[in-house]
């Protein structure tokens, strides 16, 4: 029973740190359009089960680490607002995951509509 009420509340937290995320993040509200856009968009696609399990995938990723970005910026921005060196890399390592997801997501999409239009043709 402990450990119900643990999930219940950990499940809570959850919540109310995508509502955080959505309320402050613009990048995640953009994010998030797009996989409003991309998520039915793979489920209607005439490809194989793994190749829409990637792209799903590739989508849901991209919002996972946007939303650790946001964790990082949060916490350096609470130990203080001044520039320091390592703040930097922090936030700077944290937006190059994005945006590595982001490419990630960009290829996969890419080699797999490449293939439906080009093979399947």
């Amino acid at each position: 029973m402990k450990a119900l009420l643990h999930m219940w509340k950990a499940f809570g937290f959850s919540l109310q740190g995508l509502r955080d995320t959505l309320h402050h993040e613009m990048a995640f509200r953009i994010e998030l359009v797009v996989a409003t856009i991309l998520i039915p968009t793979a489920l209607l696609l005439p490809v194989s089960l793994i190749f829409r399990i990637m792209l799903i995938s590739s989508v849901i990723l991209l919002l996972i680490v946007e939303l650790l970005n946001t964790g990082i910026e949060a916490v350096v921005n609470r130990i203080s607002t001044e520039h320091h060196p390592l703040s930097g890399r922090a936030k700077d390592a944290g937006s190059a995951a994005v945006f590595i997801s982001a490419v990630n997501m960009a290829v996969v999409w890419s080699f797999i509509l490449f293939d439906l239009i080009f093979n399947n043709s």
